[in-house]
């Protein structure tokens, strides 16, 4: 049977999955802004994980949001088929022209087959089953030296669309109740908009993060010229014990002209957002956070150890050559992939990373 040729004036209704973490899915949002841009009268509709909700809130090109809890596995199996009859129902109820599933989890395939969209594109993934649910494919990230915004936005090239430089734009919105209570706190604190540093070393993956004296030492620099420093972290118990540890690492004889506040824990992500949309700086290593300062426009310092910078580095809304991505000079085998070296949870190309090497990125955007 012959595939229909795609039509970007026949869609009446679109739906984008994209089952990954935080930064995945925000970095999946040129999808959507594209969408709405080559077919300004259809709808669009996202379907996520229900964690990853505020990376699409607000979103000006969306119309619905669909969520999946991941705690559904827990209720038992009667509340998760009720839960996933739920879900699949409101989705049947749209009729969607088109599916684009920007992942290769398992359940885009069988999406597809319940849903039946005129088109449908997902990654290459395996054949069978999986090919054969799809109208289109598209080659899965195989380049090292590609970003994760392009290899998204190759299943609108699958469908002949070509996006523009507009189109590449990530976007994050915090809305008006997480950026009224960052302007609470920045008064609270005494801190002006674009007169401090945000510092976010965390991540849920510790092979990731740059050694808490390290960032202690850099946070002790920033200081000395000056600059307020902002910590943040989520409340993870992990994330928290590693802002404990370089507020413990800092120089405590030091006599600083810039104070440093601690707000671990205490911000939710769109507040995240606001906060370091107001900074003049972002510092961070591989995370959400990382991606979400770019998309709001904040210069970024990236930290990266064994993932890859090509793929994942910051990737914002403006301003892409006011960020500046840190790593290891002395580590021909970065990125590696693996969860530190021999998966030993510790990278080597972080824990030797030089502060001051970190440091002369800072003061090259500051």
């Amino acid at each position: 049977m012959p595939i229909e040729a795609f039509s970007p004036a026949k869609l009446r209704r679109v739906l984008v999955t994209k089952l990954r973490h935080h930064g995945d899915v925000l970095l999946a949002t040129p999808v959507i802004s594209m969408l709405k841009h080559v077919a300004p009268q259809c709808e669009v509709d996202a379907l996520i994980y229900a964690d990853t909700a505020p990376m699409l809130e607000g979103h000006p090109a969306l119309a619905q949001l669909h969520l999946i809890d991941r705690n559904w596995k827990r209720q038992g199996l009667l509340q998760q088929a009720a839960a996933e009859w739920r879900l699949i129902s409101a989705l049947r109820a749209r009729h969607y022209d088109l599916v684009l599933h920007l992942s290769v989890h398992t359940r885009g395939a069988w999406l597809v087959r319940l849903l039946r969209p005129r088109w449908s594109v997902a990654p290459k993934f395996r054949g069978g089953f999986w090919k054969n649910s799809f109208t289109r494919l598209y080659p899965a990230q195989s380049d090292p030296l590609r970003h994760t915004v392009e290899t998204n936005l190759d299943s609108l090239r699958a469908l002949g669309l070509e996006p523009t430089a507009a189109d590449k734009i990530v976007t994050m919105v915090p809305g008006a109740k997480a950026a009224a209570r960052v302007v609470d706190l920045l008064a609270q604190h005494g801190l002006q908009a674009g007169r401090f540093v945000h510092v976010h070393p965390a991540s849920r993956w510790a092979f990731k993060c740059w050694p808490a004296e390290r960032v202690a030492a850099l946070c002790d620099a920033l200081a000395a010229k000056a600059w307020p420093i902002v910590l943040t972290a989520a409340p993870d118990a992990n994330e928290k014990a590693l802002i404990a540890e370089v507020r413990a690492a800092r120089d405590s004889g030091a006599v600083s002209p810039a104070p440093t506040i601690d707000l671990s824990g205490q911000l939710s992500l769109k507040e995240l957002a606001a906060l370091t949309a107001q900074a003049k700086l972002f510092v961070g290593v591989d995370s959400a956070p990382m991606h979400i300062a770019a998309a709001m426009g904040t210069p970024v310092v990236a930290i990266f150890g064994p993932s890859g910078d090509q793929e994942w580095g910051p990737w914002g809304g403006v301003g892409k050559t006011r960020h500046r991505v840190v790593a290891s000079m002395t580590h021909p085998c970065r990125p590696c992939g693996l969860a530190g070296c021999n998966d030993s949870k510790v990278s080597a190309c972080l824990t030797t990373l030089p502060v001051a090497q970190v440091l002369a990125a800072c003061e090259e955007l500051l």
